[in-house]
């Protein structure tokens, strides 16, 4: 135990470099992510069936390659067409959009979750399209899409991890590089388990409590 806490204070510092770089990418991308999701969620229920389509097509094609090889996809074949990107850079807006389609899928559902009542309420007293999604759905949908908001901010957080696959010295890899010089495996990576746990749990109670409210009301 003694041994495990001297190495601790002596790793803990270089841990919380990598623990700052994985705060950035996953606030960065879950905003990023936010804002998209939102957008493809807008197009696919706005009753035009090009924008529905081609959100559709975005999403499903997006769902269907793994977020890693997204990842290499952003920092390694953009500069061929001369965009390049910092591995912190390309992480955020990898993530970002990898989780903007699952974004999309739960505001869509929350908004399709209104009583349509509502809309043709508001409809029949002048409201146009984006008032009504701006005064009816979008307020209603909100406290429904709340919950699984906070399931994918976990969720992103744990993918960030996935930086590291382009270089990104995130928590996971300055683990990895801590252990590889070290060799105290045992100590470096339940430092790293307990670092993303700290990390996690407020965001794991804080969903449940919102799932707890949801089911109240």
């Amino acid at each position: 135990m003694d041994g495990f806490l001297k190495q601790s204070v002596e790793f803990l510092p270089i841990l919380a470099q990598g623990l700052r770089l994985t705060v950035i990418v996953t606030a960065g991308s879950f905003v990023l992510s936010t804002v998209l999701g939102l957008v493809w969620a807008l197009m696919r229920v706005s009753g035009n069936p090009v924008l529905s389509g081609i959100a559709k097509v975005f999403v499903n094609v997006i769902r269907g390659i793994p977020i890693i090889v997204q990842l290499f996809y952003i920092y390694f074949v953009l500069p061929d067409f001369g965009i390049s990107l910092s591995a912190v850079q390309a992480s955020i807006i990898g993530l970002g959009i990898a989780y903007s389609a699952y974004q999309s899928e739960n505001f869509r559902a929350g908004i399709e979750a209104v009583d349509r009542g509502q809309v043709e309420a508001a409809q029949s007293i002048g409201m146009g399209w984006w008032l009504t999604m701006r005064r009816v759905l979008l307020p209603q949908a909100f406290k429904v899409v709340l919950p699984p908001y906070g399931n994918i901010m976990v969720m992103m957080l744990k993918d960030s991890s996935q930086a590291s696959t382009i270089t990104v010295a995130e928590l996971a890899l300055q683990g990895r590089l801590i252990a590889s010089s070290t060799f105290q495996n045992t100590t470096v990576f339940t430092l790293v388990a307990l670092l993303y746990l700290c990390m996690s749990l407020p965001l794991i109670l804080l969903v449940s409590r919102l799932e707890a409210r949801s089911a109240r009301r």
